[in-house]
C-alpha cells in the first residue's frame, strides 16, 4: 500500500481529463469524455462518489478522501481504506457470488475504485423510510451473510490462506478503530462527538448506570477486536444495501476486519429494528402491516441464515475446524457440533445488535430512519423503545432461542412509553 503524495481528491471538472485514458473505464463509459455527465453523489460520512455517464454506459467512482467527510480534515483518515475496500469486494464476489457490484478499475495511489453502476437501484434505508417492499430481501441477505461468514472462516478455508488473509486486512487499523470506539464505547459515556434527541436524557443516564451493561459492551468489544473467526463487512446496514424491487446488491465494505461470525448478521439486524421502530413517524393507514412486514424480514434473513450455513457445514466443510474425521468419517453426527458453533453466532450478533441500537442514537453518525424524524418530541419516544431494547437484548444475548424471539420483544417495546 503506498500513501504517495500522488494522490488528488477528484472534482467534477477534473475528472474527465484524469480517467478518460483509462481503457477499463472508457470501454464502459465510451471513449468522448467531452460528453461525459458527472454527477457527484457522495452523502456518506467518508467519501467522494460520482456518476459517470457516457455514450456506453454508466459507471461509479468511488474515491476516499484524506479525512473523514462527516467532520472535516480535523479528523484525518488513511487512504488505505480503498485498498481493503477493493480486497473485500473481490472476496465478496467470491464467497457470495453475484452479491456486490462488479469492479472495473482499481488505483491505490489514488484511492479510487471504478465500478458497477447499479441502476434502477436504491438504498434501502430509503425505500424502509418510504415504506416500499423489497421481493426476496431476506433471501438474499440471510444468503450474503451465511456465504461470507461460513467461506471467510476456518471452517472453509485452508489455514494458511485464512491467516494470509488476517494478516493482510490487519493494516486496517484506523477504519475499524472507528467501530471500536463509536459502536462499542462512545455511546456509553459523554464522548466528545456524542449527540442525542432532546429528552432522552434518563433513558441515557439509565444505560450508562448500568455497570453490567457496559461490561458486557467490552466484552463485545474484546471480541471484536481480538477474534478472526471471519471476514466481515463491518458496517452491514440499510444504507450499505442498494435494491430494487426485487434485487439487492452490498455494497462499501471499507469497514472490513477479520472479526466474529456473529458481527454481520447481528449488525444487520439492528438496522432493520431501528427501521421498524421508526415507523410511526413514516407511516400512515398502513403502519400495522409494513411492521409486520419488517419483522418477517428479520425473521426469515435469520431462518435464512440457519438454513445456509448449516447447507455450507454439510458440503463445503473443507478447513481445519470441526474435520469430517472426527465426525462424519468415523459414523458420527456433526449436526451437534453445528448447532454449537450457530449457538455462539446467534448469542454473539444479539449482543452486538444491541449495541449497534444504541450507537445510532448516542454516538457519531446516527441513521436516518429516526434523523429523517424532524420533531424532536415524535422522534425521541421512538428512539427510547429502540434504546431499552438494545439494552435487553445485551443482556440476555444467550437466552433467545431464535429471531421469533426477537420479534415478539420487538412487539412489546413497540407498545412501551420510556418517557
Amino acid at each position: 500500500m503506498n500513501e504517495s503524495t500522488g494522490y488528488e481528491a477528484l472534482t467534477v471538472d477534473t475528472l474527465p481529463a484524469r480517467l478518460g485514458k483509462v481503457a477499463e473505464i472508457t470501454a464502459r463509459v465510451g471513449a468522448d469524455t467531452a460528453a461525459w455527465q458527472i454527477d457527484e453523489v457522495g452523502d456518506g460520512n467518508l467519501n467522494l462518489v460520482f456518476i459517470v455517464s457516457g455514450a456506453a454506459g454508466k459507471l461509479i467512482i468511488k474515491q476516499a478522501l484524506p479525512y473523514v467527510r462527516l467532520v472535516g480534515d480535523s479528523w484525518p483518515l488513511p487512504l488505505y481504506r480503498a485498498y481493503y475496500e477493493y480486497h473485500a469486494l473481490t472476496r465478496q464476489a467470491v464467497r457470495a457470488p453475484e452479491s456486490v457490484p462488479s469492479i472495473v478499475f482499481f488505483n491505490e495511489v489514488q484511492a479510487l475504485i471504478a465500478m458497477e453502476f447499479l441502476e434502477p437501484h436504491v438504498i434501502l434505508r430509503r425505500k424502509l423510510i418510504r415504506g416500499e417492499r423489497v421481493e426476496g430481501l431476506a433471501k438474499f441477505l440471510g444468503e450474503f451473510c451465511a456465504q461470507t461468514a461460513f467461506r471467510g472462516s476456518e471452517l472453509s478455508m485452508q489455514s494458511a490462506e485464512k491467516k494470509a488473509d488476517v494478516a493482510l486486512f490487519a493494516g486496517n487499523v484506523e477504519i475499524p478503530a472507528i467501530t471500536e470506539s463509536l459502536v462499542f464505547t462512545d455511546p456509553y459515556f459523554n464522548a466528545e462527538r456524542n449527540n442525542h434527541t432532546l429528552g432522552l436524557d434518563t433513558v441515557i443516564a439509565q444505560l450508562r448506570a448500568d455497570v453490567a451493561l457496559k461490561v458486557k459492551a467490552q466484552q463485545m468489544l474484546q471480541r471484536f477486536a481480538s477474534n478472526t473467526e471471519t471476514m466481515v463487512h463491518g458496517d452491514l446496514h440499510s444504507g450499505s444495501i442498494m435494491s430494487t424491487a426485487t434485487e439487492s446488491r452490498v455494497i462499501d465494505p471499507e469497514f472490513v476486519q477479520y472479526g466474529p461470525l456473529g458481527f454481520d448478521i447481528g449488525m444487520l439486524c439492528a438496522n432493520f429494528l431501528m427501521a421498524y421502530f421508526s415507523q410511526p413517524a413514516h407511516r400512515g393507514g398502513d403502519l400495522n402491516e409494513y411492521q409486520r412486514w419488517i419483522l418477517g424480514v428479520i425473521k426469515k434473513t435469520c431462518e435464512t441464515f440457519v438454513t445456509e450455513f448449516k447447507h455450507l457445514w454439510e458440503n463445503e466443510r473443507t478447513g481445519m475446524l470441526y474435520p469430517a474425521s472426527l465426525f462424519e468419517d468415523q459414523g458420527h453426527d456433526s449436526t451437534p457440533a453445528c448447532d454449537a458453533v450457530l449457538k455462539g453466532i446467534w448469542t454473539d450478533a444479539w449482543a452486538i445488535c444491541g449495541i449497534e441500537m444504541h450507537r445510532r442514537c448516542l454516538s457519531l453518525a446516527h441513521n436516518a430512519d429516526f434523523e429523517d424524524i424532524e420533531d424532536a418530541a415524535i422522534r425521541a419516544p421512538l428512539e427510547a423503545r429502540n434504546l431499552m431494547m438494545g439494552a435487553e437484548l445485551i443482556h440476555r444475548a444467550a437466552e433467545f432461542k431464535s429471531a421469533t424471539d426477537i420479534c415478539e420483544l420487538a412487539r412489546t417495546y413497540n407498545n412501551k412509553d420510556f418517557l
